[in-house]
């Protein structure tokens, strides 16, 4: 991991500007977000929608060249819903596309690249029109759904499972599993009386998170100065030296 040389008080003020285009950007495209949010790289996230509903704590990380795309295309204007619970974590490249009903519950975890989708979109002969059939997609609490996985129409997938990576799930998954393959497929049960650890308890106290994390710059970013810095970026091999 490359070195923050940024001092404290340009990463703070990197940060305001961040909440402030997430709050004046990204929350109206929502019908509703919740609190303590982390938008990374919010200006590549795309919401589009009339009822896609983020809860509290979501973490959502996005890069210039993965873009996160969260949408809807009901067959008609004003259908579809995409519901997305508190804690949830979306990285890079993700894409969740709804014309009917997506469901995700708390604490998941949806890896690079995955793909969430309640409908085929085009018909096998007719590849012009909205496919007529879409089918609601339910994920329960605390699913990991990984690396480039895609989950089809109809899906319901139980709490905790997880998705192996390049997973293509067509059929429901129980609770308590392990899937791979393509079509996915069990390979193990996970033990339902295990004590899991998910992001709802690392989120359990937020506001004392962010402090600790406030903490933490303070501490990594000390003693870096503005100059050095400023001569990094527009010559990095200053940084060398």
């Amino acid at each position: 991991m490359q070195k923050d040389c940024r001092p404290y008080w340009v990463k703070k003020t990197y940060l305001t500007l961040r909440r402030w285009y997430v709050e004046n950007y990204l929350r109206p495209d929502f019908s509703s977000m919740g609190d303590y949010g982390t938008f990374m790289g919010p200006w590549y996230i795309k919401v589009s929608g009339d009822d896609i509903s983020l809860g509290h704590c979501a973490t959502i990380v996005a890069e210039e060249d993965r873009h996160v795309s969260i949408g809807i295309w009901g067959e008609t204007l004003g259908v579809g819903k995409i519901s997305i619970g508190d804690y949830v974590m979306i990285s890079p490249g993700v894409r969740i596309s709804a014309a009917q009903s997506i469901t995700i519950g708390d604490s998941c975890m949806i890896a690079n690249g995955a793909y969430i989708t309640d409908s085929d979109w085009h018909g096998i002969y007719d590849r012009v029109s909205h496919a007529e059939v879409s089918k609601p997609v339910s994920i329960a609490d605390n699913v990991w759904i990984g690396d480039h996985a895609t989950i089809l129409k109809g899906v319901t997938i139980g709490e905790n499972s997880v998705v192996a990576a390049g997973a293509v799930v067509s059929k429901d998954v129980a609770a308590n599993t392990i899937v791979a393959g393509n079509p996915a497929i069990k390979i193990k049960d996970l033990d339902p009386q295990a004590e899991f650890k998910t992001r709802a308890d690392f989120f359990a106290d937020p506001i004392g998170l962010q402090k600790q994390f406030d903490d933490l710059d303070r501490m990594v970013l000390q003693g870096n100065r503005f100059l050095p810095w400023l001569l990094g970026v527009f010559w990095p091999k200053s940084k060398k030296r």
